[in-house]
Protein backbone atom coordinates (compact mmCIF):
# COMPACT_ATOMS: atom_id res chain seq x y z
CA UNK A 1 0.00 0.00 0.00
CA UNK A 2 2.67 2.54 0.90
CA UNK A 3 4.47 1.67 -2.62
CA UNK A 4 1.31 2.31 -4.33
CA UNK A 5 0.55 5.72 -2.32
CA UNK A 6 4.24 6.70 -3.15
CA UNK A 7 3.63 5.61 -7.39
CA UNK A 8 0.83 7.81 -7.06
CA UNK A 9 2.40 10.94 -5.10
CA UNK A 10 5.11 10.41 -7.81
CA UNK A 11 2.58 10.37 -10.53
CA UNK A 12 0.44 13.11 -9.01
CA UNK A 13 3.57 15.85 -8.62
CA UNK A 14 4.78 14.78 -12.37
CA UNK A 15 1.59 15.80 -13.49
CA UNK A 16 1.60 19.03 -11.61
CA UNK A 17 4.47 19.64 -13.55
CA UNK A 18 3.09 19.17 -16.68
CA UNK A 19 -0.06 20.23 -16.56
CA UNK A 20 1.19 23.76 -14.83
CA UNK A 21 1.48 25.49 -18.40
CA UNK A 22 -1.17 26.73 -20.36
CA UNK A 23 -2.95 24.63 -21.67
CA UNK A 24 -6.03 25.70 -23.89
CA UNK A 25 -9.33 23.47 -23.79
CA UNK A 26 -9.98 23.73 -27.57
CA UNK A 27 -6.34 23.08 -28.39
CA UNK A 28 -6.23 19.37 -29.25
CA UNK A 29 -3.22 17.24 -28.57
CA UNK A 30 -1.68 15.51 -31.45
CA UNK A 31 0.64 13.15 -30.19
CA UNK A 32 1.31 11.43 -34.04
CA UNK A 33 2.48 13.66 -37.15
CA UNK A 34 2.77 11.78 -40.69
CA UNK A 35 5.23 14.34 -41.20
CA UNK A 36 7.45 16.75 -39.97
CA UNK A 37 6.66 19.86 -38.92
CA UNK A 38 7.79 22.52 -41.02
CA UNK A 39 6.68 26.15 -39.99
CA UNK A 40 7.65 28.85 -42.14
CA UNK A 41 7.54 31.28 -38.86
CA UNK A 42 8.31 30.10 -35.09
CA UNK A 43 7.38 32.77 -32.59
CA UNK A 44 9.48 32.66 -29.53
CA UNK A 45 8.26 34.10 -26.28
CA UNK A 46 9.62 33.70 -22.96
CA UNK A 47 6.68 33.80 -20.52
CA UNK A 48 2.62 33.43 -20.63
CA UNK A 49 1.95 36.94 -21.00
CA UNK A 50 4.02 37.16 -24.47
CA UNK A 51 2.43 33.94 -25.11
CA UNK A 52 -0.85 34.99 -24.44
CA UNK A 53 -1.16 37.84 -26.80
CA UNK A 54 -0.44 35.95 -29.90
CA UNK A 55 -4.21 33.93 -28.72
CA UNK A 56 -7.35 34.56 -30.26
CA UNK A 57 -6.37 36.91 -32.60
CA UNK A 58 -8.21 37.39 -36.30
CA UNK A 59 -5.04 36.06 -37.90
CA UNK A 60 -4.83 32.36 -37.30
CA UNK A 61 -5.26 30.17 -34.71
CA UNK A 62 -2.07 29.21 -32.77
CA UNK A 63 -3.95 26.81 -30.81
CA UNK A 64 -5.25 24.45 -33.43
CA UNK A 65 -2.30 21.66 -32.31
CA UNK A 66 -0.46 21.32 -28.94
CA UNK A 67 2.86 19.62 -30.14
CA UNK A 68 4.53 18.30 -26.54
CA UNK A 69 8.36 18.37 -27.17
CA UNK A 70 10.90 15.93 -24.98
CA UNK A 71 12.72 18.52 -22.96
CA UNK A 72 10.90 21.64 -22.99
CA UNK A 73 9.94 23.73 -20.15
CA UNK A 74 8.07 21.95 -17.66
CA UNK A 75 6.07 24.92 -17.24
CA UNK A 76 5.17 25.18 -21.01
CA UNK A 77 5.76 21.89 -22.59
CA UNK A 78 4.19 22.08 -25.58
CA UNK A 79 4.91 23.85 -28.93
CA UNK A 80 1.43 25.81 -30.59
CA UNK A 81 1.11 25.73 -34.17
CA UNK A 82 -1.54 27.14 -36.74
CA UNK A 83 -3.96 24.55 -38.58
CA UNK A 84 -1.69 24.36 -41.51
CA UNK A 85 1.67 24.58 -39.19
CA UNK A 86 2.72 27.30 -41.32
CA UNK A 87 2.75 29.39 -38.01
CA UNK A 88 4.01 27.88 -34.76
CA UNK A 89 5.09 29.40 -31.12
CA UNK A 90 7.27 28.16 -28.06
CA UNK A 91 7.81 29.61 -24.93
CA UNK A 92 10.81 29.02 -23.19
CA UNK A 93 10.60 29.89 -19.33
CA UNK A 94 12.18 32.90 -18.16
CA UNK A 95 16.22 33.45 -17.80
CA UNK A 96 19.43 32.08 -19.83
CA UNK A 97 19.42 28.12 -18.65
CA UNK A 98 15.70 27.89 -19.71
CA UNK A 99 16.10 29.33 -22.61
CA UNK A 100 18.70 27.70 -23.85
CA UNK A 101 17.48 24.40 -22.83
CA UNK A 102 14.29 25.04 -24.15
CA UNK A 103 14.96 25.57 -27.85
CA UNK A 104 17.59 23.74 -28.02
CA UNK A 105 14.99 21.03 -27.48
CA UNK A 106 12.72 22.13 -30.17
CA UNK A 107 15.62 22.86 -32.63
CA UNK A 108 17.18 19.19 -32.33
CA UNK A 109 13.72 17.19 -31.62
CA UNK A 110 12.77 14.86 -34.88
CA UNK A 111 9.29 16.05 -34.97
CA UNK A 112 10.55 19.24 -36.94
CA UNK A 113 12.11 20.50 -39.96
CA UNK A 114 13.19 23.94 -39.73
CA UNK A 115 15.89 24.24 -41.98
CA UNK A 116 14.09 26.96 -43.80
CA UNK A 117 11.76 28.60 -40.71
CA UNK A 118 12.33 31.73 -39.71
CA UNK A 119 12.71 32.11 -35.44
CA UNK A 120 10.84 35.13 -34.34
CA UNK A 121 12.68 36.10 -30.51
CA UNK A 122 9.36 38.21 -29.71
CA UNK A 123 9.54 39.80 -25.95
CA UNK A 124 9.25 42.61 -23.50
CA UNK A 125 12.59 44.02 -22.46
CA UNK A 126 13.95 47.21 -20.01
CA UNK A 127 14.88 50.08 -21.78
CA UNK A 128 18.07 52.70 -22.27
CA UNK A 129 16.35 55.77 -22.17
CA UNK A 130 19.34 57.52 -24.42
CA UNK A 131 18.06 55.27 -27.24
CA UNK A 132 14.25 54.80 -26.98
CA UNK A 133 11.17 54.68 -24.69
CA UNK A 134 8.63 52.72 -23.24
CA UNK A 135 6.34 50.83 -25.31
CA UNK A 136 9.02 51.48 -28.19
CA UNK A 137 9.75 48.43 -30.69
CA UNK A 138 13.27 47.34 -30.63
CA UNK A 139 15.11 45.01 -33.12
CA UNK A 140 18.41 44.22 -32.75
CA UNK A 141 21.51 43.37 -34.86
CA UNK A 142 23.40 42.15 -32.12
CA UNK A 143 23.20 40.62 -28.90
CA UNK A 144 25.61 41.06 -26.38
CA UNK A 145 25.95 38.90 -23.06
CA UNK A 146 26.87 41.66 -20.91
CA UNK A 147 26.96 40.35 -17.73
CA UNK A 148 29.12 37.31 -18.30
CA UNK A 149 32.83 39.26 -16.50
CA UNK A 150 34.18 39.44 -13.28
CA UNK A 151 32.24 41.35 -10.82
CA UNK A 152 33.72 43.35 -7.47
CA UNK A 153 30.99 44.50 -5.12
CA UNK A 154 30.93 48.05 -6.13
CA UNK A 155 32.05 49.11 -2.14
CA UNK A 156 35.02 47.38 -2.79
CA UNK A 157 36.11 48.76 -5.79
CA UNK A 158 39.93 50.40 -6.26
CA UNK A 159 38.79 54.54 -6.78
CA UNK A 160 40.18 54.71 -10.82
CA UNK A 161 37.43 51.69 -11.38
CA UNK A 162 33.86 53.00 -12.77
CA UNK A 163 32.20 49.73 -12.62
CA UNK A 164 32.86 46.45 -10.84
CA UNK A 165 32.14 44.57 -13.62
CA UNK A 166 35.70 43.35 -15.49
CA UNK A 167 35.61 41.95 -18.52
CA UNK A 168 37.14 38.18 -17.98
CA UNK A 169 40.97 37.44 -17.99
CA UNK A 170 41.39 41.10 -17.77
CA UNK A 171 41.78 43.33 -14.80
CA UNK A 172 39.95 47.04 -15.77
CA UNK A 173 36.82 47.79 -16.84
CA UNK A 174 37.51 48.92 -20.82
CA UNK A 175 39.90 46.32 -21.71
CA UNK A 176 38.37 43.72 -24.10
CA UNK A 177 38.00 40.14 -22.61
CA UNK A 178 41.53 37.88 -22.53
CA UNK A 179 39.10 34.38 -21.65
CA UNK A 180 36.37 34.22 -24.48
CA UNK A 181 33.31 32.01 -23.62
CA UNK A 182 32.39 32.02 -27.12
CA UNK A 183 28.70 33.31 -26.50
CA UNK A 184 29.66 37.10 -25.83
CA UNK A 185 27.83 38.65 -28.87
CA UNK A 186 25.64 37.26 -31.76
CA UNK A 187 24.93 38.67 -34.97
CA UNK A 188 22.27 38.07 -37.06
CA UNK A 189 20.67 38.94 -40.37
CA UNK A 190 20.87 42.88 -40.70
CA UNK A 191 18.95 42.61 -44.37
CA UNK A 192 16.52 40.20 -42.95
CA UNK A 193 16.43 42.89 -40.08
CA UNK A 194 15.58 45.81 -41.93
CA UNK A 195 12.88 44.35 -43.74
CA UNK A 196 11.09 42.93 -40.09
CA UNK A 197 11.90 46.98 -39.42
CA UNK A 198 9.85 47.54 -42.44
CA UNK A 199 6.55 45.63 -41.68
CA UNK A 200 6.68 46.97 -37.90
CA UNK A 201 6.28 50.30 -39.23
CA UNK A 202 2.97 49.92 -40.54
CA UNK A 203 1.83 48.94 -37.09
CA UNK A 204 -0.33 51.68 -35.10
CA UNK A 205 1.42 50.97 -31.79
CA UNK A 206 -0.48 50.75 -28.48
CA UNK A 207 0.14 53.50 -25.54
CA UNK A 208 -1.26 54.61 -22.09
CA UNK A 209 -1.91 58.49 -20.92
CA UNK A 210 0.36 57.43 -17.81
CA UNK A 211 3.06 55.95 -19.79
CA UNK A 212 3.38 59.05 -21.84
CA UNK A 213 3.35 61.44 -18.68
CA UNK A 214 5.60 59.56 -16.70
CA UNK A 215 8.37 60.25 -19.81
CA UNK A 216 7.49 63.54 -19.46
CA UNK A 217 10.54 62.72 -15.95
CA UNK A 218 13.45 61.63 -18.69
CA UNK A 219 12.90 65.96 -20.14
CA UNK A 220 16.95 67.22 -19.42
CA UNK A 221 18.35 70.78 -20.11
CA UNK A 222 21.29 68.62 -22.16
CA UNK A 223 18.41 66.56 -24.06
CA UNK A 224 20.61 63.45 -22.99
CA UNK A 225 17.11 61.49 -22.42
CA UNK A 226 15.32 63.05 -25.49
CA UNK A 227 14.05 59.96 -26.86
CA UNK A 228 12.46 58.69 -23.49
CA UNK A 229 10.59 61.45 -23.46
CA UNK A 230 9.13 60.78 -27.11
CA UNK A 231 5.87 58.48 -27.88
CA UNK A 232 6.66 55.05 -29.04
CA UNK A 233 8.41 53.82 -32.49
CA UNK A 234 9.90 51.32 -34.40
CA UNK A 235 13.62 51.57 -33.43
CA UNK A 236 16.87 48.97 -34.64
CA UNK A 237 19.22 49.38 -31.56
CA UNK A 238 20.79 46.06 -29.60
CA UNK A 239 19.89 44.31 -27.00
CA UNK A 240 21.87 43.30 -23.86
CA UNK A 241 21.59 39.87 -22.05
CA UNK A 242 21.59 38.87 -18.82
CA UNK A 243 20.21 37.09 -15.79
CA UNK A 244 20.34 40.13 -13.57
CA UNK A 245 17.37 42.07 -13.41
CA UNK A 246 19.66 45.63 -13.30
CA UNK A 247 18.64 48.82 -12.54
CA UNK A 248 20.69 52.07 -12.49
CA UNK A 249 22.89 55.07 -14.20
CA UNK A 250 26.07 52.66 -13.20
CA UNK A 251 25.10 49.84 -14.25
CA UNK A 252 23.31 51.20 -17.06
CA UNK A 253 26.50 52.99 -18.33
CA UNK A 254 29.03 49.81 -17.81
CA UNK A 255 26.91 47.37 -19.81
CA UNK A 256 26.55 50.28 -22.75
CA UNK A 257 30.29 50.36 -22.70
CA UNK A 258 30.53 46.60 -22.81
CA UNK A 259 28.37 46.35 -25.94
CA UNK A 260 30.45 48.87 -27.02
CA UNK A 261 33.49 47.34 -26.60
CA UNK A 262 32.26 43.50 -27.87
CA UNK A 263 31.17 44.78 -31.00
CA UNK A 264 34.18 46.62 -31.64
CA UNK A 265 32.31 49.98 -31.63
CA UNK A 266 29.17 48.90 -33.86
CA UNK A 267 26.42 47.94 -31.41
CA UNK A 268 24.16 50.14 -30.00
CA UNK A 269 22.83 49.32 -26.33
CA UNK A 270 19.14 49.86 -26.25
CA UNK A 271 16.94 46.70 -24.45
CA UNK A 272 17.95 44.82 -21.99
CA UNK A 273 16.73 41.07 -21.29
CA UNK A 274 17.34 37.58 -19.78
CA UNK A 275 17.21 34.82 -22.80
CA UNK A 276 18.75 36.23 -26.31
CA UNK A 277 22.10 34.83 -26.41
CA UNK A 278 20.65 31.69 -24.35
CA UNK A 279 18.87 31.41 -27.19
CA UNK A 280 20.96 32.31 -30.16
CA UNK A 281 23.60 30.07 -29.03
CA UNK A 282 21.06 26.65 -29.46
CA UNK A 283 19.90 28.11 -32.32
CA UNK A 284 23.61 28.88 -33.73
CA UNK A 285 24.48 25.04 -32.33
CA UNK A 286 21.56 23.62 -34.71
CA UNK A 287 22.45 25.79 -37.70
CA UNK A 288 26.24 24.18 -37.43
CA UNK A 289 24.20 20.72 -38.20
CA UNK A 290 22.24 22.25 -40.78
CA UNK A 291 18.88 21.77 -38.86
CA UNK A 292 18.11 25.49 -38.58
CA UNK A 293 19.09 28.51 -40.39
CA UNK A 294 20.88 31.13 -38.22
CA UNK A 295 20.22 33.93 -41.00
CA UNK A 296 16.85 33.54 -40.61
CA UNK A 297 16.59 34.21 -36.97
CA UNK A 298 14.56 37.83 -35.90
CA UNK A 299 15.18 39.63 -32.79
CA UNK A 300 11.95 41.59 -31.68
CA UNK A 301 11.89 43.29 -28.12
CA UNK A 302 9.17 46.12 -26.96
CA UNK A 303 10.27 47.91 -24.28
CA UNK A 304 8.09 48.04 -20.62
CA UNK A 305 10.24 49.54 -18.25
CA UNK A 306 13.73 51.98 -18.35
CA UNK A 307 16.89 50.34 -17.35
CA UNK A 308 17.65 53.59 -15.19
CA UNK A 309 15.44 56.19 -12.86
CA UNK A 310 15.24 59.95 -14.29
CA UNK A 311 17.00 62.52 -12.96
CA UNK A 312 16.41 63.09 -8.85
CA UNK A 313 15.06 59.50 -7.97
CA UNK A 314 16.97 56.44 -7.17
CA UNK A 315 17.74 53.39 -9.19
CA UNK A 316 15.77 51.20 -6.22
CA UNK A 317 12.92 53.50 -6.89
CA UNK A 318 13.24 52.86 -10.58
CA UNK A 319 13.28 49.08 -10.23
CA UNK A 320 10.86 49.01 -7.28
CA UNK A 321 8.15 51.26 -8.51
CA UNK A 322 8.44 50.31 -12.22
CA UNK A 323 4.79 50.16 -12.14
CA UNK A 324 4.11 53.58 -11.81
CA UNK A 325 6.26 53.39 -15.67
CA UNK A 326 3.02 51.87 -17.03
CA UNK A 327 4.78 50.51 -19.64
CA UNK A 328 4.44 46.63 -19.36
CA UNK A 329 0.55 46.58 -20.88
CA UNK A 330 1.30 48.51 -24.00
CA UNK A 331 4.95 46.78 -24.79
CA UNK A 332 2.75 43.29 -24.05
CA UNK A 333 0.50 44.78 -26.64
CA UNK A 334 2.87 45.78 -29.44
CA UNK A 335 4.44 42.27 -29.40
CA UNK A 336 1.29 41.59 -31.44
CA UNK A 337 0.46 44.97 -32.89
CA UNK A 338 3.90 45.15 -34.15
CA UNK A 339 4.59 41.34 -34.86
CA UNK A 340 2.03 40.41 -37.04
CA UNK A 341 2.64 42.69 -39.34
CA UNK A 342 6.25 40.58 -39.62
CA UNK A 343 4.75 37.53 -39.43
CA UNK A 344 1.86 38.60 -42.29
CA UNK A 345 4.95 40.27 -44.33
CA UNK A 346 7.10 36.94 -44.15
CA UNK A 347 3.59 34.75 -45.03
CA UNK A 348 2.24 36.84 -48.00
CA UNK A 349 6.16 37.19 -50.04
CA UNK A 350 6.86 33.22 -49.28
CA UNK A 351 6.99 32.68 -52.59
CA UNK A 352 8.65 35.90 -53.79
CA UNK A 353 11.31 36.64 -51.26
CA UNK A 354 11.27 34.37 -48.06
CA UNK A 355 11.30 31.15 -48.76
CA UNK A 356 14.69 31.21 -51.14
CA UNK A 357 15.99 33.38 -47.72
CA UNK A 358 16.60 37.09 -47.27
CA UNK A 359 20.60 36.70 -48.27
CA UNK A 360 22.68 38.54 -45.36
CA UNK A 361 25.44 41.25 -46.54
CA UNK A 362 26.30 41.63 -43.08
CA UNK A 363 28.52 38.53 -41.16
CA UNK A 364 26.22 36.19 -38.91
CA UNK A 365 27.02 34.28 -36.18
CA UNK A 366 28.97 34.46 -33.22
CA UNK A 367 32.68 35.12 -32.18
CA UNK A 368 34.40 31.81 -33.35
CA UNK A 369 33.05 32.02 -36.64
CA UNK A 370 31.48 28.85 -36.29
CA UNK A 371 29.16 29.13 -38.98
CA UNK A 372 32.08 30.23 -40.92
CA UNK A 373 33.07 34.17 -42.53
CA UNK A 374 34.63 36.27 -40.58
CA UNK A 375 33.04 37.74 -37.55
CA UNK A 376 33.12 42.03 -37.66
CA UNK A 377 33.36 42.16 -34.01
CA UNK A 378 35.74 40.74 -31.67
CA UNK A 379 39.69 39.82 -31.98
CA UNK A 380 39.62 37.45 -35.26
CA UNK A 381 38.88 33.99 -34.83
CA UNK A 382 42.05 32.51 -33.83
CA UNK A 383 42.47 34.84 -31.50
CA UNK A 384 38.51 34.11 -29.80
CA UNK A 385 39.73 30.92 -30.19
CA UNK A 386 43.00 31.15 -28.12
CA UNK A 387 41.25 32.70 -25.79
CA UNK A 388 38.73 30.42 -25.05
CA UNK A 389 42.09 28.02 -25.02
CA UNK A 390 40.28 25.53 -27.82
CA UNK A 391 44.00 26.09 -29.57
CA UNK A 392 45.73 24.35 -26.28
CA UNK A 393 43.67 22.14 -26.05
CA UNK A 394 43.66 21.08 -29.52
CA UNK A 395 47.26 21.02 -29.35
CA UNK A 396 47.51 19.20 -26.31
CA UNK A 397 45.11 16.70 -27.55
CA UNK A 398 47.78 15.92 -31.18
CA UNK A 399 50.32 15.78 -28.18
CA UNK A 400 48.23 12.87 -26.10
CA UNK A 401 47.36 10.96 -29.41
CA UNK A 402 50.66 11.26 -30.77
CA UNK A 403 52.24 9.91 -27.72
CA UNK A 404 49.98 7.20 -27.37
CA UNK A 405 51.30 6.03 -30.73
CA UNK A 406 54.36 5.49 -29.80
CA UNK A 407 54.01 3.72 -26.51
Amino acid sequence: MKFLQSVTSLLLAGCSLACAGPTPGHAAVQPKHPHKIAPKVFIISMFEPEAEVWWGIPEFNLLAHNITVPGASPLFPDVYCTADYSVCQLITGEGEINAAVTVNAVAFSPLFDLRHTYFFVAGIAGVNPKMATTAGVIFARYAVQVALQYEIDIRELPRNYSTGYIPMGSTFPDQYPQNIYGTEVFEVNADLRSLAVSFAKKANLSDTATAKAYRANYATQDGVFKAATEGPSVVECDVATSDVYYSGLILGDAFDNTTTLLTNGTGKYCASAQEDNATLEALLRSSARNLTDFSRIIVMRTASDFDRPYPGVSASYNLFNSAEQDGFTPAIQNLYVAGIQVVEGILAGWNSTFAAGVKPRNYVGDIFATLGGTPDFGPGRAEALEGAGALKKRGMERKMHSRAKRS
